[in-house]
């Protein structure tokens, strides 16, 4: 059984040219500084190509780290025990990122109720209803600020697919993303 959500159009066009990382589960233990260590790492890789312009090169490595810390955060976070594998890839208009990683079935569901809510309606709109409704109950986890901060304030378009993985309950559950990349300077 396969569940998508989201732009459906971005879940494809990602076999051109990839760079792929792989974050195993190990002794060290996957942690927060692993998120920031790679989504810099990929975040200047992806940049290089705007070094002629300081401020499109900044520009260009905010947006692409802040997207990739998100989304490798959110998988680390929400994971069941295994490897992460990150997928990125850059053309000439968009950023395309791809994080796969398993999570159990129980994981999966709350996942997908709080897509069902954030993927439809206004991103903006969402993004104010969040924060004014984590302001009245601090204590609610789970509110999607970061994916909907993505979708309203850097233009993300966000697909994700939930398909059986091959043990029990888990669930294997792939998040593509897209952001819009102006080379100005090339």
């Amino acid at each position: 059984m396969t569940t998508l959500f989201g732009t459906p159009d971005i879940a494809i066009g990602m076999k051109e040219s990839v760079s792929r990382v792989r974050l195993f589960d190990g002794p060290l233990d996957l942690s927060w500084r692993h998120c920031a260590t790679t989504s810099d790492f990929i975040a200047d890789l992806f940049a290089l190509r705007f070094r002629s312009s300081r401020n499109d090169y900044i520009e260009v490595r905010h947006s692409i780290g802040y997207l990739v810390n998100e989304l490798i955060e959110n998988a680390v976070k929400f994971r069941a025990p295994g490897e992460i594998v990150i997928e990125a890839s850059m053309d000439s208009e968009y950023f395309k990122l791809k994080v796969s990683n398993d999570v159990d079935g129980e994981t999966a569901s709350e996942f997908q109720s709080l897509l069902a809510d954030i993927t439809v309606g206004d991103p903006m709109d969402l993004l104010i209803q969040r924060i004014e409704a984590n302001a009245a109950n601090p204590d609610v986890g789970g509110s999607g600020l970061g994916l909907l901060t993505l979708m309203s304030d850097y233009g993300a378009r966000l697909a994700w697919i939930f398909s059986s993985a091959e043990e029990g309950d888990r669930i294997c559950l792939e998040t593509y993303a897209s952001i819009p990349i102006s080379q100005t300077h090339n």
